[in-house]
Parts: structure tokens; sequence; C-alpha cells
């Protein structure tokens, strides 16, 4: 009798130890709206190669990059409901869980991306978990990089935009922006963007150069106003019940992942960007136009008050701290 309980048990055991191993992996669905051959997409990609690499059979990572899940609109309602865990959102879309984050949108703050990385080690940090009780946890920034002007007519003076209509992200900063100027904001989904333009529904949008190559905006745009304004980066989000509710080692190794993942994106994204800024010269489509020192100074004044509109709402601790950034 002994014998067979002993037989038993193990069989138990070994049948228990089996069905651990046969365990269904854990899905992390990726979803992103731009192309694969950007900043954001080469990201995503990575995360999945390292992620599958180091927890075999443990961790499954499927990446919808362009729209291909969800779309601008319904992407971050999909991650507070589960069905996707991963998103990596521009830093525009999160005025509506903390004010705070609408810093990274306001013009001519950032002189280039080394004082953004300064502040995001600093005081940037803070901003990643404060949307915890809204059921959204930060994990990184990436970025995308600086943006530029985009339209029908040569904009070399802020007068130039007056009246045009521009596609803006759902972004109270960034139609206090174009306002400024006395320019129309519109807003619009990315995957829309190019449709918009080639009707006329808007005149001009602002974005990266790796964004507009990719979706082949110089296509149906004549120019480029080479401003370096605004800052478009991302905001790697997971669902904070998802990601706390993961065994201890996976999330520990995943974070590990994520923080190596960072590290690269930001090194390629100004590579990326250079290199789609030189294919969209190559392709001869398209007029670029760089702005002197006197000409940009002018689009800085134009749009500068808007920093005082959102003091209230942002902090200005929080614009003193991202202006002194521009020192190192």
């Amino acid at each position: 009798m002994l014998k067979l309980t002993r037989a038993l048990f193990c069989a138990a055991t070994l049948m228990t130890a089996s069905l651990a191993q046969a365990a269904d992996p854990i899905i992390i669905k990726f979803a992103h709206v731009v192309a694969e051959n950007t900043p954001k997409g080469q990201g995503a990609l990575l995360f999945k190669k390292l992620a599958e690499e180091r927890l075999p059979g443990r961790v499954k990572v499927e990446v919808y990059p362009n729209s291909s899940l969800f779309g601008d609109g319904k992407e971050m309602e999909a991650l507070l409901l589960g069905d996707v865990q991963m998103l990596a959102p521009s830093l525009a879309k999160f005025e509506q869980y903390t004010r705070q984050v609408q810093i990274y949108d306001l013009p001519f703050l950032f002189n280039d991306l080394a004082a953004v990385d300064r502040f995001q080690a600093a005081q940037g940090k803070a901003l990643l978990t404060s949307m915890q009780d809204k059921g959204i946890l930060g994990l990184a920034y990436w970025h995308n990089g600086l943006k530029q002007l985009s339209a029908n007519k040569p904009l070399r003076v802020p007068a130039d935009a007056r009246g045009q209509k521009f596609r803006v992200q759902a972004s109270s900063v960034l139609e206090e922006q174009f306002k400024a100027i006395r320019a129309n904001p519109r807003k619009m989904s990315f995957a829309e963007v190019y449709q918009g333009l080639q009707t006329g529904t808007v005149n001009g949008t602002e974005n990266t150069w790796s964004n507009y190559e990719s979706q082949k905006v110089n296509e149906v745009q004549k120019y480029f106003t080479e401003s370096n304004h605004g800052l478009i980066d991302y905001m790697v989000i997971t669902n904070s019940k998802f990601w706390g509710g993961l065994p201890a080692d996976v999330r520990s190794e995943l974070e590990k992942i994520m923080g190596e993942v960072t590290a690269e994106v930001n090194r390629q994204a100004e590579e990326l960007n250079q290199g789609a800024r030189q294919k969209i010269v190559d392709a001869k489509t398209s007029e670029i136009i760089t702005l002197s020192a006197e000409e940009r100074g002018q689009w800085r004044e134009a749009m500068k008050p808007v920093w005082k509109k959102f003091e209230g709402e942002i902090g200005a601790d929080l614009i003193e701290a991202a202006d002194k950034s521009n020192r190192p």
C-alpha cells in the first residue's frame, strides 16, 4: 500500500511538472501606430527578440505595427481593458491622465535631445509612475526625434502659417501652439494624415523626419521647414495590474530588457531621422527650408506664450527645470 501511495505521489508530481512545463507562455501584445522602420517600430521588434530569447517558452511578444490592432483613438482604452498589454503612445496622448506630461508638448522648450535626456533622467522619472492610480504604468521614454513643419507653401516666418490648417494630435498644448501663430489646428489620427493632406482636409502638419518618410508625406507636401520646434517622444506603458501580476523573475528580466532596448532606441533615433531626411531630399518631391537663427527666433517668440498658458497645469517649477536642462 505504501509503495502504491509513493508511486501515485511520484506520478502526480511528474504530471504537475509536465503541466507546468507545458503551460502557455505569457502573451504580451505590443501595439503601435507607426511603421516598423521608425525608432518605435524598431524598438518594439528588439523588445520582442530579447524577451523571447531570454525567457524562452515563458513570454511571447506579439507586435502589431501601423494601427493593425488598435488605432490612435482606441489603444489607451484597449490597454485599460486588458486587450493589449503594452503600448508606446506619443507623450501628447496623456493629458487626460496627468496634466504634467503636457510639458513635453511645449514648443521650443528643449534645444536638442541631449537636453531631453537630462530632464528625463531627473524630473522625468516621476512622470513615469504618475498615472498608476489610473491603471497605467510608464516603463521608459523612447525618442522619435524633434519635429519639423510641413505645408504646401513655404513657411519661413510665423506669418506664413496664418490661416493654414495643421493636423495635430489630440493635445490642448499643440492646439494652442498653432493658434498662437493664427493657424487652425485640426485633430486627426496618425493613420488619416496622408489622406487628409492629399485631399486638403489639412494643409500641413508637424512630425519627425522618420515619420514623414515612412508615411510618404513628402508625396503630398511641397515644403518642409526644419524648425526643430518640438519633441515627439513615446512613453512605453503597460497596464499596471498586468505588470504587477507577472512572476517576479519575469518582471525583473523584462525591466532589464526594456532598459537595454531604450538605450538602443534612443541611440538610433537621430541616425534614423537623418537617414529619412536624406531619403526625402533624394526623392526630390519637396523642398526643405532651413531657417536662419533670426527666423527661428521669430517662431520661438511667437509660440513661447504657450508656456505661460499651461504653467498652472504643468507647474512653473517643472517648466523651469526643463528649460535649465538646455544647459549641461
